[in-house]
């Protein structure tokens, strides 16, 4: 039985702050990002290396990071990546070059693999069944809420102050994280839980980071460049051992037994193509905003809250959408929104203006609430119990391998066309050029993922049935 600590709220409050830190240091560098590459001279490939540091050592740990804290003290581990994550943060608003602030996103990333699964791990030893499940949707809220407070703070930030200040403001709000662990929260383990496998964790770190480095560099380099070409090989045969090697281990780490479960494959895969398409997009989109249609940094924030909007919007629906009409209808419908949204947006020009502009962040938002709720509910939902902690883990991994992706393939498409010596006439109608290539992309993937949720994801599942039901029968009961 829990004991109920009086200060657990307070606790979740620290916790609120640090998943609300990481959700919006994942949206605030974004509108940063084409001053930081001015001031530093950073090409489209150095800036999509500051952007998918952070991603890729993410996606890279964030299961061992979960393993530590089991074995070794989930508050020891919570404390030490708020402390990382601070320590990166400092580091980024000090860097005076490129190499420094992708060294700094690296360090980040550690801290934010360690913070993110840790921060719900916690829960279960300061809340009761009954006030678990909403202090849980209240940390999993906070991280969303992050989104659209990035770009707005990001933008302020940037009109009064340098832009290290958006790696600065980190710094309290981590702080204010480790001071109300290392007072609030009791310590908790698991030393039954299966060891790290650094091999594993090194191959995953190593073949993800050879696989965007090659998509990053092939613009510049070319397709067929030997360097870009030996990434590739490096990337499929390290993925190739890490899939061999756990498919042997008695107990993996990363389990990829649960990818032959259709239940939980498909979903987990509409959640990777929406992190895909959402985090490409907001990499090609801040500079249009700021450097084709001229407006300053607060400016870009604030005109990226259509696609906030729709999203918090359509995200809050999703669920009760899921009881009436079941999972593949409503991720399916997400996706055919938001492949709309692309194909729409990829018929921007230079002489658009932002209202054509808001028109369609406003339905890539809706559909990337409607598809990504469901989508990640339809996934742990397929979990079975005994393995709900390592599939959780795969799917939080798939997508953030998929917002790596997304930065790394549509920012690389974008670059190939600015590079065009055809373009080189016009920056503007270069940029806008590029932005339509990858927004054309992000579309057709979104129409290719709507089509494989009609095909294959599985229709209302039994819960989903009984639901309706259930509560018709408490209707009656209450009558």
């Amino acid at each position: 039985m829990v004991t109920l600590n009086p200060r657990r709220w307070w606790a979740l409050g620290a916790l609120v702050a640090s998943m609300l830190t990481l959700g919006f240091d994942m949206t605030i560098l974004n509108v940063a990002l084409p001053t930081m590459a001015a001031d530093l001279g950073a090409s489209t490939g150095e800036a999509q290396w500051m952007a998918d540091a952070y991603v890729v050592v993410f996606a890279a740990l964030m299961l061992p990071a979960g393993l530590l804290g089991d074995r070794f003290g989930r508050r020891r581990m919570l404390i030490t990546g708020l402390g990382i994550f601070l320590a990166g943060s400092l580091l980024g608003a000090l860097a005076d070059d490129v190499t420094w602030v992708i060294a700094a996103r690296a360090v980040m990333g550690v801290g934010g693999a360690l913070v993110t699964p840790l921060s719900l791990s916690v829960l279960p030893s300061l809340f009761a069944a009954e006030e678990r499940t909403k202090a849980v949707g209240i940390v999993s809220a906070a991280s969303t809420l992050g989104l659209p407070v990035g770009p707005i703070l990001g933008g302020w930030l940037l009109n009064h102050f340098w832009w290290g200040s958006v790696f600065l403001v980190n710094v309290p709000m981590a702080a204010l994280g480790v001071l109300a662990c290392v007072f609030l929260l009791p310590e908790t383990s698991d030393p039954a839980s299966p060891r790290v496998d650094l091999l594993s964790t090194a191959l995953t770190a190593t073949g993800l980071g050879a696989l965007v480095y090659a998509i990053i560099e092939a613009p510049t380099r070319g397709w067929g460049d030997s360097l870009v070409l030996a990434g590739f090989a490096l990337a499929a045969v390290l993925i190739t051992l890490l899939v061999l090697r756990e498919r042997r281990s008695a107990r993996p780490m990363l389990d990829m037994g649960l990818l032959a479960q259709r239940g939980f494959l498909f979903p987990a895969l509409a959640a990777t193509v929406v992190m895909f398409v959402l985090s490409g997009l907001l990499f090609v989109l801040p500079a249009y905003l700021q450097a084709v249609l001229g407006h300053d940094a607060l400016g870009t924030g604030v005109r990226l809250l259509p696609m906030m909007g729709g999203l918090l919007v359509t995200a809050r629906a999703a669920q009760p959408l899921v009881v009436r009409c079941g999972t593949r209808s409503v991720v399916g419908v997400g996706m055919v929104v938001l492949a709309f949204a692309g194909l729409l947006g990829s018929r921007t020009t230079v002489e658009s203006g932002y209202g054509f502009t808001a028109l369609w962040l406003t339905l890539a938002g809706a559909g990337f609430g409607l598809a990504v709720v469901p989508a990640m509910s339809g996934a742990i939902g397929a979990l079975p119990a005994d393995r709900a902690g390592s599939g959780s883990g795969l799917l939080m991994t798939l997508r953030q391998v998929g917002a790596a992706l997304g930065i790394a393939l549509l920012g690389s498409l974008l670059a190939g066309e600015l590079d065009a010596a055809s373009l080189a006439a016009s920056a503007d109608r270069a940029y806008v050029h590029g932005m339509d290539l990858a927004l054309l992309v992000s579309g057709v993937t979104a129409l290719v993922a709507a089509l494989g949720a009609a095909l294959f994801l599985p229709g209302r599942s039994a819960a989903e049935v009984a639901a309706p039901e259930m509560a018709a029968a408490k209707a009656d009961a209450r009558q």
